[in-house]
């Protein structure tokens, strides 16, 4: 009888300890702490996507430029792609730079403040500057739909945030 309550006793231990990992790893659904928003089309990730802009009042009025920020990541380890085109229903976007996405490379859009190059080894990079010319108001909060579309990839839509941007260091 003895021998049996040690075995019971081993037995619910075992299943007790085993309930506590669960069936899906808290590292599994864990998001990325940046401040943009992401999608993947085919072989193309995109990471960090958003509007940078500081906004000073209710709203970021029409007629203001506003840099637009992302990394695209081409997952494919032999086919290249290019950025076609970002179109947005808050303004026309103007691309400029080399919009080609190399095979395994990045192509960075935009360059975030405080960083004056891009990270990476040099050749397997691209980087263009993306600006939204406003035509309607804009306000920190929200995110507004960007669609990106890529020769080979194809197109997604995706909600951008604004980014605040560095803050003005304070004189105390």
């Amino acid at each position: 009888m003895n021998r049996f309550k040690i075995g019971l006793v081993a037995l619910v231990a075992t299943l007790l300890s085993g309930c506590g990992a669960g069936q899906v790893s808290q590292m599994a659904v864990q998001e990325p702490a940046v401040n943009g928003n992401r999608v993947n089309l085919n072989n193309v990730a995109l990471r960090d996507i958003r509007m940078q802009v500081v906004q000073t009042d209710d709203f970021v009025q029409p007629g203001t430029n506003v840099d637009l920020i992302a990394v695209a990541v081409n997952q494919s380890p032999d086919t290249p792609d290019r950025l076609v085109g970002i179109t947005s229903d808050i303004g026309p976007v103007t691309i400029s730079g080399d919009s080609r996405l190399p095979a395994a490379g990045t192509l960075f859009i935009g360059a975030p403040q405080g960083q004056d190059v891009p990270p990476g080894p040099i050749g397997s990079n691209n980087a263009v500057r993306a600006t939204v010319n406003l035509t309607k108001p804009i306000s920190n909060g929200l995110a507004y739909n960007f669609t990106f579309t890529f020769e080979k990839a194809g197109q997604a839509t995706v909600a951008v945030p604004i980014s605040a941007g560095l803050a003005q260091s304070q004189q105390s």
